[in-house]
């Protein structure tokens, strides 16, 4: 389904570049900077297209819940672990994580209105992995762990510019979905899935049902 939004979107574009070449071509230049400016702001128009039309192809359809990776952990010091997130694509990364708890954030589009009726399912897009401690003493004096797992790579994020303008397009939301701050563990394994309301980390093993258990 994304695959042929990202179509529609690139021939509009392709669209809007005939049309500014035309005019930039069309007649002699005594009406020229009249004629330029209007093809240029066509052919910037077709630019800007073509890059959110990258920038939604690198969202990924929600047809159902499934999983998108499992994260795993290794102590390598007080409040401090190496963590593996191996996602649904079998991609491996790590990273280094501080702190007593860690979170996985997504960025989510929901599609309402027209686009809704017509049954174009959810995107979304694995944004972040982060650590958190548990007292505020040490949130304000402690080494904090952010790490991005998705970026806009060609200088427009779509998701970004619909929560700056407060999610007022009418046909499509920009929200998060967070799976819950759960504990680290020396050991522990999760398994993390989304679904329409967002993400939710399970345990995979004894480790980190202990750390749930201990935690709560």
């Amino acid at each position: 389904m994304y695959i042929a939004i990202t179509f529609l979107i690139a021939f509009i574009a392709l669209l809007l570049v005939f049309w500014g070449g035309k005019v930039l071509l069309k007649g002699n230049w005594l009406f020229g900077f009249l004629r330029g400016t209007v093809g240029l702001l066509l052919l910037a128009g077709a630019l800007l297209i073509v890059l959110v039309a990258l920038d939604v192809y690198s969202y990924r359809n929600l047809e159902q819940e499934h999983s998108v990776g499992t994260v795993s952990f290794e102590r390598m010091g007080d409040q401090h672990f190496m963590v593996k997130f191996a996602d649904e694509d079998g991609i491996s990364q790590e990273f280094e994580l501080y702190g007593d708890q860690w979170q996985l954030d997504a960025r989510m589009l929901k599609w309402k209105g027209v686009l809704a009726r017509w049954g174009i399912e959810p995107a979304y897009r694995l944004d972040r992995l982060s650590g958190r401690y548990l007292t505020l003493q040490d949130e304000r004096t402690k080494e904090r762990s952010v790490h991005a797992l998705g970026e806009s790579g060609h200088g427009v994020d779509v998701w970004a510019l619909l929560r700056d303008m407060d999610n007022r397009v009418p046909v499509v939301d920009a929200v998060y979905g967070s799976a819950t701050f759960l504990p680290m563990q020396d050991g522990a394994v999760y398994e993390v899935r989304i679904s329409h309301t967002g993400l939710l980390a399970r345990p995979l093993n004894q480790q980190a049902r202990t750390a749930l258990n201990e935690w709560q």
